[in-house]
């Protein structure tokens, strides 16, 4: 919330003072509902906001709508990243002509040759004032910043990726392709900060405690033989392979680590199957624990939509018939997900938010719950740190509590020791592939 109360607080004075008019700002999908909220609760300054989201003719509906608005009041058009480039809408934004762009979690526009890198950058040259919020701007290589300074201000990066490459990289590897180190970081950095201001948590807000424990499950003789098979069968296929990528392992991995979620994607079907409950059990224990026995509200985080749903089943046979759960996946429609959120802060009888971690683990503001469950992870450090925020944030006034449930002897060991080492593991995963499956 701070990141965007500060936005708020440019915007308005900026608006104030006569310099800024019409207002874009691009999002996350999930986080796009967010911003209409804030503007509610926190703008003291005459207003009218517009969420583009649903089809193109809606979109472009919603943004005439707003342009043509007759009366003096700053125009806030709200739009997710992925729409920007798209045919029509692009052209729209143009001819909306915003005084300010707002890129939200701007770490979205780090790949430079991306479509929606472009479109932004193409919008950000148009426009008078521009602002980038992130807590987590540089997630892999220093070289994400510079799409994102594209966008913000050509003047310190330029505008050519590969200068800006040569200048700060060192190349090496498979023809000298691959970066595998830095040079002159603190010019850089220098750079970085010249327009820049940064924050930490401990400096801005007082916030409570984090504690973190993980709750080992065991799985039985079957599953555990049907595991150590799929493992062995990986290590033969990509032992003896003639060409290993990241691809290729984490195609692997990801295979096993839906099992231990309970899944299993038989060679002639595309839809995982449940094959075992042993997390599903385990999960079901803390939400007697927590949300029926201690009447406590709970976030519940999974990698994979097939576990999303099955923890959604499940929740519904456990809570009693006047209590409530909600859930923001992939299926669920953008428009819906800011109400599903304020839901389930504000309804005391909602218990229970069911989030699929790269689609709700950005942006959104669940303090209602000061305990967070981790069903399954992805690969990137950057999307498990932002989503430990989602419940230790302003607001927040009680210790935070994180359960990682992980199966013993198995790939969750490992995804736990990359995150906790902040690595992202599809970086590391060729050179370390044998270690996964060992």
């Amino acid at each position: 919330m701070s990141k965007t109360l500060t936005a708020l607080a440019i915007a308005g004075a900026g608006y104030e003072m006569g310099y800024i008019e019409k207002v874009l700002i691009i999002a996350p999908t999930s986080v796009v509902a967010v911003w209409p909220k804030e503007f509610k609760e926190f703008a003291e300054f005459k207003y009218t906001c517009k969420t583009l989201l649903g089809a193109k003719k809606e979109r472009i509906k919603a943004l005439d709508d707003l342009m043509q608005f007759p009366f003096k009041a700053m125009k806030v058009a709200v739009i997710n990243y992925e729409s920007t480039w798209r045919e029509g809408i692009k052209e729209k934004l143009q001819e909306f002509d915003a005084d300010l762009i707002i890129c939200d979690e701007s770490q979205r526009i780090k790949t430079h040759d991306a479509a929606q890198s472009k479109a932004v950058h193409e919008l950000g040259d148009q426009a008078r004032y521009k602002l980038i919020l992130s807590g987590t701007p540089v997630q892999n290589n220093a070289i994400d910043i510079f799409s994102q300074y594209r966008f913000l201000d050509s003047s310190v990066f330029g505008k050519n990726f590969y200068a800006f490459k040569n200048k700060y990289a060192i190349m090496g590897g498979f023809n000298r392709k691959q970066i595998i180190g830095y040079k002159d970081l603190d010019g850089l950095i220098k750079k970085e900060h010249s327009i820049a201001f940064r924050i930490t948590k401990d400096e801005a807000i007082d916030l409570p405690e984090q504690t973190f424990e993980v709750r080992k499950i065991a799985f039985d003789k079957k599953d555990r033989e049907l595991y150590d098979r799929i493992k062995r069968d990986s290590y033969a296929d990509l032992d003896g392979g003639d060409h290993i990528t990241a691809t290729t392992v984490l195609t692997k991995l990801l295979r096993l680590q839906q099992l231990t979620g309970g899944f299993l994607l038989q060679d002639d079907s595309e839809t995982p199957v449940l094959v075992n409950k042993a997390k599903l059990n385990a999960l079901a224990d803390i939400i007697e624990d927590y949300v029926i026995g201690s009447e406590k509200k709970l976030v519940i985080f999974a990698r994979f939509i097939p576990e999303v749903k099955a923890i959604i089943e499940m929740v519904d046979k456990l809570l009693p018939k006047n209590k409530k759960q909600v859930a923001i996946y992939g299926d669920i429609k953008k428009e819906l997900r800011g109400g599903l959120v304020k839901q389930f802060q504000e309804d005391p009888d909602t218990m229970v938010f069911v989030g699929q971690i790269d689609t709700a683990g950005t942006g959104i503001t669940l303090t209602g719950a000061d305990t967070c469950v981790y069903y399954s992870k992805n690969y990137n450090y950057a999307t498990y740190s932002q989503s430990l925020s989602r419940i230790h944030r302003i607001g927040q006034r009680n210790v935070c509590t994180y359960i990682d449930l992980e199966v013993e002897k198995t790939v969750d060991e490992m995804i736990n020791k990359a995150l906790s080492k902040k690595e992202d593991m599809a970086k590391t995963v060729v050179d370390n592939w044998r270690d996964y499956f060992d």
